[in-house]
């Protein structure tokens, strides 16, 4: 029984061995037919597929062809309303594409190109008749670069009449970033030739090797043994007619598929070749890949039972790793507590900084406060304890300022606010700051422009300002009494002509800082800390602002420092240069045609001559006066006297009061004449008094400054040529004011200010109120209205927009002016966009308001 059994299991497994050797015989039978029968389809269809590929090439040959063709109908069609078509030429910039752009007027042999060569049609064969978009296309050619090209010719014409012709060369290489990297894994060769001359222009990167000799048909030939004459013939009857052909021929012992493919009708020709090995290539790959499963199969079981072995022993493996990567985890977590510890000590050493330097301005504030009530009936101590106040509230509101900007820079929040400026104004609002300063610690100031082209630019006045009075202050604080300090805004060579390159240098010789202390002087919460500047107060945030709004300018700064020695900032910008800068209406308003500057210093008389190229106004300059004298004398004697003349006050020999005194014992007609100084010129007034028609101009010299001092001493002599100044169209006299404000101290205050101005205001205490007030006015009855933003029941916001929106005729004309602590960009913006005028930021700064609001007022009565 016992042995029955073991006969059957025998039995059976012989049955099965022999039905799983049996399937697998049927099975390698239909993979084997498979093969074969797939072999022959990827065959043919590889063929169909390179016949595809050769057409998409195609394709994308000649659109780009057709693409360069439109491109090429645009340029002419905007060349056809440019009345100067030659610099329009001159100026296109080549490309990858298009290397030379040329342009030959109507009836002309020659013409203009971009590569400013005389350009002709000759050398340019377009005898062929071929065209891309109707724009004749010449026979190929090797260019100037040595680079194979073509040129397209495209005629421009203005109301139907041609009146020249675009000529546009392009390079075949541009070609090759379109076309694709290669075929059957590079075993493929691939070219582009011209059908004309039979040339080789263009071998694809990554399409075969390039074989020496492979320079035209002739050299295809004979590299690849083609040497059948009837052949040869067929092909060429094949390229003249513009027709497809492929053919199979033995290259270097493999059988190969030639192809020759037309493009452009013709014009152009793909050839190349592939191997038969390469085109079955797939095929053979797809029997390897059956028969490889078929071997997978049998491996399949006895990989399974190894693979269950190694997982194992990667399991052991993972838990092995896992607990490596918990401790590199435990590791970087501990890391990351350390430096939040010690971000968490930065801040707490910034908050307490903060905290004593905020304390200080403040405890001042309160503390003069408190003598101003005891004192209130001594007028002296009065305005003494008024003037520290105020400098202690604004030193408070720098801080608090610059904690607000880092914040928003660092955010990625800051949007400059670009707009027109001039340089004296730049330079005059920080010397009127920095000057005190220094001057408080008796230090000389020394302020210095050259090589400046344009004084007007365009950018942001605000933040550039911010930028200089961040450096300058510094240099006043870490700079010991009796020290000195240089600023200097210097003109570089430019890089385009519609941008003023500029270098501003802020030096001092003051405490200098360590090389240590230079690494991270740009860093926020930063400051330089020893026994001579800890007594300096700051919130270690100046230098972070300063370098992230160059930046943000597209500007640089770079520092360089030594302990003992000083500092030196250097400051890099590039701003726009504004259209029409010259005011030539003004100088001959005023009949000035010609001017002499005298001052010793080159550098200021070629900064004035540069100012003064724009004006028209003829500068003459001198470096003395007995130089200054020789040239009146002449100009008195041909009749060309000056108009005015610029005398430097300080000048060795000759000074400018002894120069200013000959001239006015030799002259007929007493001539203006300013003295440049960089002294204070209230200082002078009196010294020069009894030289008459004569004034004091501040150095650095400008030309807004110029024109300026020019009005008012012509004012003040009577003279009506000139509009009165800007005090009296600042003006607040006779004018009635609606005030929206919510805090009663702000209103009190604004009320005096008003009064103080000859001005009177109504006060409501919302936004509400004040819709209904303008609604039950009279017209005219206010001439402005003055709007909180943030205020109860109605914010400024939305009470400016129902006042836009009330059905009187005034309700869109009448200025309103927004007064709110937000002075962001954003919140400029936020209060246009509601439909308010203007802006100005709290605390009132009262000349500010005077000149918004009387240029708003001055320019709707012009209207």
């Amino acid at each position: 029984m016992k042995r029955n059994r073991m006969r059957a299991r025998d039995n059976k497994g012989a049955s099965l061995f022999l039905s799983i050797v049996l399937v697998f015989c049927v099975f390698g039978t239909v993979v084997f037919f498979v093969a074969q029968r797939i072999s022959k389809e990827m065959s043919s269809s590889a063929i169909h597929n390179l016949s595809e590929s050769l057409g998409l090439i195609k394709g994308t040959v000649e659109a780009i062809l057709i693409k360069e063709a439109e491109f090429q109908k645009l340029i002419a069609q905007e060349i056809s309303t440019i009345e100067d078509q030659e610099a329009f030429i001159r100026s296109y910039k080549k490309n990858r594409t298009m290397v030379k752009i040329s342009l030959i007027q109507s009836g002309e042999k020659e013409g203009v190109s971009n590569t400013e060569d005389v350009f002709t049609e000759d050398g340019l064969d377009f005898s062929s008749g071929r065209t891309v978009e109707d724009l004749p296309i010449s026979q190929s050619y090797l260019n100037g670069m040595g680079t194979w090209a073509y040129t397209m010719k495209c005629p421009v014409v203005r109301e139907e009449e041609e009146i020249a012709t675009l000529y546009v060369e392009y390079i075949f290489d541009s070609f090759d970033q379109s076309l694709p990297g290669g075929f059957y894994n590079g075993r493929a060769m691939l070219y582009i030739m011209d059908a004309k001359s039979e040339r080789l222009v263009l071998k694809p990167k990554g399409i075969g090797q390039r074989d020496a000799g492979h320079l035209n048909l002739e050299d295809f030939y004979r590299a690849n043994n083609i040497l059948d004459k009837e052949l040869q013939a067929d092909v060429s009857e094949h390229i003249r007619s513009g027709k497809n052909i492929m053919f199979y021929h033995d290259i270097r012992g493999q059988s190969s598929l030639i192809y020759m493919w037309a493009v452009n009708d013709g014009s152009l020709y793909l050839i190349g070749y592939v191997p038969i090995e390469a085109i079955q290539q797939e095929g053979k790959i797809v029997n390897q890949n059956l028969i490889l499963v078929v071997a997978v199969m049998l491996a399949a079981f006895f990989i399974c039972c190894i693979l269950y072995y190694f997982n194992q022993k990667e399991q052991v493996k993972l838990r092995e790793e896992r607990e490596a990567e918990r401790e590199i985890h435990n590791k970087q977590l501990a890391e990351a507590l350390q430096a939040a510890q010690i971000a968490s000590q930065s801040k707490t050493t910034f908050l307490s900084n903060m905290s004593h330097d905020i304390r200080t301005p403040m405890n001042a504030i309160l503390g003069f406060t408190s003598l101003l009530a005891k004192d209130a009936d001594n007028p002296v101590k009065v305005r003494e304890y008024t003037r520290k106040i105020t400098a202690s509230g604004q030193h408070l509101l720098s801080l608090i300022n610059d904690v607000l900007d880092v914040s928003k820079i660092e955010s990625g929040k800051v949007v400059l606010t670009i707009g027109e400026f001039t340089l004296s104004s730049l330079v005059a609002s920080v010397d009127a700051i920095i000057r005190p300063m220094a001057k408080a610690k008796n230090q000389d100031f020394d302020v210095s422009v050259t090589d400046i082209k344009h004084e007007y630019l365009v950018g942001d006045e605000t933040r550039i300002n911010q930028i200089l009075i961040n450096l300058l202050s510094n240099a006043v604080k870490y700079t010991p009494d009796g020290g000195k300090i240089w600023f200097r805004i210097i003109g570089l060579k430019q890089h385009s002509a519609q941008y003023e390159h500029i270098r501003i240098e802020v030096e001092d010789n003051g405490y200098g800082m360590t090389p240590e202390y230079l690494k991270i002087i740009f860093d926020a919460f930063t400051r330089a800390e020893n026994s001579t500047t800890n007594k300096v107060q700051g919130t270690g945030l100046g230098m972070a602002i300063t370098k992230n709004i160059v930046e943000l300018m597209g500007g640089t700064i770079e520092v360089a420092s030594e302990v003992g020695k000083g500092s030196k900032f250097v400051v890099e910008l590039e701003l726009r240069i504004p259209d029409n800068q010259g005011d030539e209406e003004f100088w001959a308003r005023q009949g000035i045609s010609r001017i002499l500057a005298v001052d010793d210093d080159p550098d200021i008389r070629n900064t004035i001559q540069l100012l003064m190229k724009e004006t028209k106004v003829r500068t003459d300059t001198a470096a003395s006066g007995e130089e200054a004298l020789r040239l009146i004398q002449n100009a008195a004697q041909t009749g060309e006297n000056y108009h005015v003349i610029l005398l430097d006050w300080k000048m060795p020999g000759m000074d400018g009061f002894e120069t200013a005194n000959r001239i006015r014992e030799n002259e007929t007609e007493p001539v203006m004449i300013l003295f440049l100084t960089a002294y204070d010129g209230d200082e002078l007034e009196d010294e020069i008094a009894h030289i008459g028609h004569a004034g004091v101009l501040s150095k650095p010299f400008f030309v807004s400054a110029f024109k300026e001092k020019i009005t008012k001493m012509r004012t003040a002599q009577g003279d009506e040529r000139e509009l009165p100044g800007e005090e009296k169209e600042n003006s607040l006299t006779g004018l009635h004011f609606l005030v929206a404000e919510d805090n009663e101290i702000n209103a009190e205050i604004l009320s005096e200010l008003l009064d103080m101005e000859g001005a009177s205001c109504e006060i409501v205490e919302n936004g509400r109120l004040a819709v209904e007030r303008f609604d039950r006015s009279l017209p005219g009855e206010f001439d402005a209205i003055l709007m909180d933003v943030q205020m109860p029941v109605m914010n400024g916001y939305d009470a400016t927009r129902a006042i836009r929106k009330l059905g009187r005729e005034d309700a869109g004309e009448i200025l309103i002016v927004a007064m709110t602590a937000n002075a962001f960009t954003e919140d400029v913006k936020a209060a246009l966009d509601a439909g308010m005028n203007a802006h100005v930021a709290k605390p009132i700064d009262l000349e500010l308001l005077k000149r918004t609001i009387s240029q708003r007022i001055g320019r709707k009565e012009e209207s």
